[in-house]
């Protein structure tokens, strides 16, 4: 989508109106009749179709735009029919459940949510990703906080703060190597630039977690004790099934394509499972694969918990986020977007006003056409100028690139990665997203640093 190639020129109060009705039409639907979001979006993409037909674009211009707004998300679809069937494939072959199951044996209740942020920071700085590292080791701890009663919205804030933490620091991370080389910084000048904001944000989002954390008399020891021998009766528990963890951590760090390494968790998961649970047949391996998996215990707090995953269990979110991304290239075609952003251009007269442009951009993106890699690329190419113009180095706009468009996507009910969460996590984004503290912290800091110009570097 080039802010160049629309369709129509708009002005900016034209632009304005519009995308006001579509977002009333998205945040009444969503947020006061508590529609699933596909409705809504549906409704505003028809008040955008109606509105580029009395503009006079034919209905074969309208189509390509929403297919040319959907295909930067095809990438990410297609790795969430992989997270499903790694999901299901782990729990069959236990190794989830043994997250589950050594968690209980070492983690204390007193620092729960701390203990959460911290594990998945690590982990998602290892790996790269923080779709994965959500999708593994954070539906083992959303399954632990089940189990002990505390928070989920908390424990998901908690598992998306630290995971989109790794994300963003890690040099395996797609958006940090996407950011760095939009605006042609070194990739390690570019990490240790993003310090300034990061660690900050990273050092209050422990604090909070700490404080958040629930009261170590709340963990019953009864309750823990019914869980871990739940587990180790009816699922696998056994240090080889954490192999799949294992290699799917190894290849992410050996920087081996998405794909790749995700089909390598599920091989290895299958296989492991064939040895496990030698009545299982090809043909519920596959069942597995497509529908998830699903336990039959008769503890129905673990049957919850671990009867997930598979194909199937993505479709809510593939088909939310074709229709956000589709928005969000009719938002382009017919020039909304771009009207805005070219009136933000006429107003940087500072460095403050600049960043504070590039931030807001870089959110509003995420909001408006649902994508996190946009939210990149888009402010990236469109203020690179400004930042030569007002003396500031490359690094400078790459950093507050990150700051709000990598972390700012799982905020956002119908971006790629706030669907996603919401899908493999089985908290909503409404209910989350005030606890996913780095998430909300970052962009708020690159503003700060915008107007005290503290961490930016000047030619």
């Amino acid at each position: 989508m080039e802010v160049k190639n629309v369709k129509l020129k708009l002005s900016v109060g034209e632009a304005l109106v519009i995308l006001a009705i579509s977002l009333a039409i998205i945040g009444i639907g969503i947020i006061h009749y508590e529609m699933t979001p596909h409705i809504p979006i549906l409704g505003a993409m028809l008040v955008l179709i109606i509105y580029g037909r009395m503009k006079g674009l034919t209905f074969s211009i309208i189509e390509k735009a929403m297919i040319n707004g959907a295909a930067p998300g095809l990438g990410a679809i297609y790795i969430f029919f992989f997270i499903g069937m790694l999901i299901s494939s782990w729990m069959a072959s236990g190794t989830i459940p043994t997250l589950m199951f050594y968690g209980f044996e070492y983690i204390s209740g007193g620092s729960f949510f701390a203990i959460v942020f911290l594990s998945t920071s690590l982990i998602g700085l290892c790996i790269g990703s923080s779709l994965t590292t959500s999708a593994t080791v954070g539906v083992a701890f959303i399954g632990m906080a089940t189990a002990l009663d505390f928070s989920l919205a908390i424990t998901a804030g908690a598992i998306i703060s630290g995971a989109f933490f790794g994300d963003k620091m890690s040099p395996l991370s797609d958006t940090t190597n996407l950011a760095s080389e939009t605006v042609g910084v070194p990739l390690f000048e570019h990490i240790r630039n993003m310090l300034w904001t990061t660690i900050p944000a990273f050092l209050i989002s422990l604090v909070l977690f700490f404080i958040l954390s629930p009261n170590k008399k709340v963990v019953g020891a009864k309750e823990m004790d019914e869980m871990v021998s739940a587990l180790s009766t009816h699922t696998t528990i056994s240090l080889w099934s954490l192999l799949p963890f294992i290699i799917v951590g190894g290849l992410a760090m050996k920087k081996v394509s998405a794909i790749p390494t995700l089909s390598a968790g599920i091989i290895t998961a299958i296989i492991i499972t064939f040895f496990t649970s030698p009545d299982v047949t090809l043909t519920g391996i596959a069942d597995i694969l497509y529908s998830g998996f699903s336990l039959n215990s008769g503890v129905e707090q673990l049957d919850s918990i671990v009867s997930r995953g598979g194909i199937t269990s993505m479709m809510f979110s593939i088909s939310l986020v074709i229709l956000a991304l589709g928005m969000g290239g009719l938002l382009f075609e017919l020039g909304i977007i771009p009207a805005i952003l070219e009136a933000v251009k006429k107003t940087l007269t500072n460095v403050g006003r600049l960043v504070t442009a590039t931030v807001l951009t870089g959110v509003g993106v995420n909001f408006l056409a649902g994508e996190q890699y946009l939210s990149i690329l888009l402010p990236g190419k469109t203020f690179d100028q400004e930042y030569e113009k007002m003396g500031l180095k490359a690094k400078s706009l790459a950093r507050v690139l990150e700051d709000s468009g990598t972390v700012v996507n799982p905020l956002v009910p119908w971006g790629v990665c706030g669907v996603f969460l919401t899908q493999v996590l089985g908290v909503s984004t409404v209910e989350y997203a005030p606890f996913a503290l780095f998430c909300i912290l970052c962009p708020l800091l690159s503003l700060l640093s915008g107007w005290t110009k503290i961490g930016l570097h000047f030619k």
